[in-house]
């Protein structure tokens, strides 16, 4: 769970993992952001099938997707779903909502799961609703970040493989032929 070197490190390694993906830039940053999407649904243990199928409909690519499931994360899930539990109280407001457990981590930690589902609807729902507005909004952003980020990366590894042909050519070596 916690990187062996650095946060930064371990960040700017999934970082070109996702840039050196072989597709076009649309593909990759909208499986990104269905994955980045998926990690704000409060369905813990399936925000991997659910990136998956959410890419998969929107044509995105399904690496990309796993690695979009990395914006929910241990330090992140705990604001994911306080926001995704306000925001989904808000939006149904209308409705009778039971507010919140004083302490939410407690309340998991009592063993939530063990309980009925009567007991857990009452937190899924909110959280639910409230993950589509943030996952929607975290999703156009990631989208944006990455469509930009890999296509500016593929154009620069384009251009660097263009001059390093031309300059085989110049010196007249056979690019195909293996280096002596």
């Amino acid at each position: 769970m916690w990187p062996r070197h650095s946060w930064a490190r371990s960040t700017r390694y999934f970082s070109k993992r996702v840039l050196r993906l072989t597709a076009t830039p649309h593909a990759i940053a909208i499986g990104f952001a269905a994955g980045a999407f998926a990690s704000f649904t409060p369905f813990i243990g399936l925000h991997f099938l659910i990136a998956f199928a959410l890419a998969y409909v929107v044509g995105g690519n399904l690496i990309a997707a796993a690695f979009g499931t990395g914006v929910g994360n241990p330090l992140t899930f705990p604001f994911i779903w306080t926001i995704t539990f306000q925001v989904g109280q808000m939006v149904l407001r209308g409705e009778a909502v039971p507010s919140a457990p004083a302490n939410l981590e407690a309340e998991f930690q009592a063993g939530l799961f063990s309980r009925s589902m009567d007991t857990v609807l009452p937190l899924i729902k909110p959280m639910l609703v409230g993950a589509i507005p943030l996952g929607l909004a975290t999703a156009i952003i990631c989208y944006v970040i990455v469509f930009k980020s890999v296509e500016v990366y593929q154009r620069r590894r384009r251009k660097k493989l263009e001059r390093k042909r031309a300059l085989e050519n110049a010196l007249g070596q056979d690019p195909e032929s293996p280096a002596s």
